[in-house]
């Protein structure tokens, strides 16, 4: 990744960065591949190309990771996680660069990458540097028999990790860092949308030494380098978050090998606000929990159901605070939410608000139009305001599909029993908010609600010896601690007979 290649500072806004492939340690040429435009969504224009990778490409990145597994594998787990630390704190040091990178490339507020984003894939790193050190295997003495049971844990091989636009660098080390630290090598595919952060962590994996080949990247369309990937017979272990249909596919081309999965998928989350909270903290939580990161994160509350002894009150308090969630250039360290990814993505979350308006429904803020404080400078990028809808059936897509952007929804509840049936009542299942002061109803809704998640007056507090994932349509599997070094390993049960 040489100067002429990145074309100048970040900051220099005419300048194009061009991609490349990280294969085996090295920058791949891609002089005989296409590019992909890839746009900054603040201001709509092309900021990086990335090669339109293929079959080929995946072929040689799994060669290689395949290569590299056999020595990789043997170092012990101190040796592996010495590279983890280095890797952290080389991310670190460049901490500035990489968050405005990630904001140029996703639309977020730099500040927003500058606090959450970058700090979260350093601690990712050095969470599972130390885990796979403490991790310890199970084992049993066999009374009956005379016998010593354990478990002896291997790691699965060549990894092939599958990463959305959202949250493009912090979802990608949740993945790499336990894979790489259990001893597998990796193949990985960051989002078309969103890859530049990525390519800009290869020459971290360059200058702390990392051995060529234990992780390689491959650019490109879902379509062609994930399907590669998933297909690829010498890829055992496929870890996606992303879209549910896309998960559904993976699934589908992923059975023919019986790969192990781990899909961690979409949500249409509820929060639950009862009659006894202080809404002077549980208005400003759930206007953080709905428009965050633009709303683009698979955790936000799109449903928010209120008692009704108090939902007039929340509404009119809750609608004030979101006309005071400030969008703009994400630049702008004074910004809580920048640009949507994409032009066909926003014209998507405005398409849930037309068809809300159609039903009859409220529109108490926002709504399709581009806030009006966009300066001419950024008029291209793809900014939308806070929208809060109310008046509306649980039956409606608003308040059943996955809309991903800022737009919640906001209805009334009578009493618990109903409650949980109705925040039930959708395919999804990934977590839920619990706003009351009443532990055994905490205790209560927690059990009931089937999601992967229950947080109770808070949102987004999260702790990696916790395992995290969704149930329903909103995924299979765990991650977390116990849960990724399991994903990463295969066990096998050693019985010795005493004499």
């Amino acid at each position: 990744m040489s100067s002429a290649r990145i074309n100048g500072n970040l900051a220099e806004r005419e300048q194009v960065i061009i991609l490349e492939n990280f294969i085996r340690g090295e920058f791949v040429a891609s002089e005989n591949l296409g590019y992909i435009n890839s746009y900054e969504p603040s201001t709509g224009q092309v900021w990086a190309q990335l090669p339109d990778s293929g079959d080929e490409e995946v072929c040689r990145a799994v060669t290689a990771a395949k290569n590299a597994f056999p020595k990789w594998s043997s170092l012990s787990t101190h040796e592996r996680a010495s590279y983890l630390n280095k890797i952290a704190d080389l991310i670190e040091q460049r901490l500035d660069e990489f968050a405005e990178a990630e904001s140029r490339d996703s639309g977020k507020p730099v500040a927003l990458a500058r606090l959450v984003d970058i700090p979260r894939a350093v601690h990712n790193f050095r969470f599972f540097a130390s885990a796979v050190q403490h991790y310890i295997s199970t084992s049993n003495f066999n009374d009956q028999h005379g016998a010593l049971n354990y478990v002896h844990r291997s790691p699965v091989g060549v990894a092939g990790l599958i990463s959305p636009w959202n949250l493009p660098l912090y979802l990608l080390t949740f993945k790499i860092a336990p894979a790489i630290a259990a001893g597998c090598t990796v193949v990985a595919k960051p989002s078309e949308m969103t890859s530049v952060t990525t390519w800009m962590m290869c020459k971290v994996f360059q200058d702390v030494g990392l051995p060529a080949g234990v992780v390689n990247v491959v650019f490109g369309y879902g379509g062609k380098v994930g399907e590669a990937l998933v297909k690829h017979p010498d890829v055992p272990v496929i870890s996606f978050t992303g879209s549910t249909p896309i998960g559904q596919r993976i699934t589908a081309v992923s059975a023919p090998f019986c790969k192990k999965l781990s899909l961690e998928l979409g949500g249409k989350n509820a929060a639950i606000i009862f009659d006894d909270v202080n809404l002077d903290e549980v208005v400003p939580g759930s206007v953080r929990s709905s428009f965050m990161n633009q709303g683009e994160v698979c955790l936000c509350s799109s449903r928010i159901f209120v008692q009704r002894g108090i939902y007039d009150e929340f509404l009119t308090k809750f609608t004030e605070a979101a006309k005071k969630f400030k969008v703009g250039v994400p630049s702008d360290p004074s910004v809580n939410m920048g640009a949507l990814i994409s032009e066909q993505h926003r014209e998507k979350v405005r398409s849930f608000i037309q068809l809300a308006e159609s039903e009859g429904a409220t529109i108490n803020c926002g709504g399709d139009q581009v806030p009006e404080c966009i300066p001419e400078t950024h008029k291209n990028g793809y900014y939308l305001a806070p929208t809060v809808i109310s008046n509306i059936s649980d039956r409606s897509p608003c308040m059943q599909d996955e809309i991903f952007g800022p737009v919640t929804c906001v209805v009334p509840f009578d009493n618990e029993e109903e409650v949980v049936e109705r925040a039930n009542a959708v395919k999804y299942g990934l977590c839920a908010v619990v706003w009351t002061k009443d532990l055994s109803r905490t205790h209560r809704l927690a059990r009931k609600l089937h999601v992967g998640t229950v947080w109770a007056n808070c949102w987004l507090v999260r702790d990696l010896n916790m395992p995290f994932g969704g149930s329903k349509a909103s995924g299979i599997g765990r991650e977390g601690c116990k849960e990724s070094l399991d994903f990463y390993t295969e066990s096998r049960t050693v019985c010795i007979k005493l004499g």
